[in-house]
């Protein structure tokens, strides 16, 4: 099982990388830079906070684990 920090670094790189890609779409959809971050703020909010509770729900559940011997 790894530990929360490491989940907590592995969702704030991911999100990073999203937010990043998120911006730039959203900027060529809405035609506004304010307005693209906005929304690209609140979905990288969004998306990490259902990101850690994934991760951490999965950690939890045995299936698909290797043993370690």
């Amino acid at each position: 099982m790894e530990t929360s920090k490491r989940t907590l670094i592995k969702a704030f790189t991911w999100q990073s990388l999203g937010f990043g890609v998120m911006t730039i779409t959203n900027y060529f959809y809405m035609g506004s830079m304010a307005q693209g971050l906005g929304l690209s703020a609140l979905l990288t909010l969004i998306g990490l906070v259902t990101y850690v509770l994934h991760e951490r729900l999965w950690a939890t559940v045995a299936w698909g684990k290797a043993k370690v011997n």
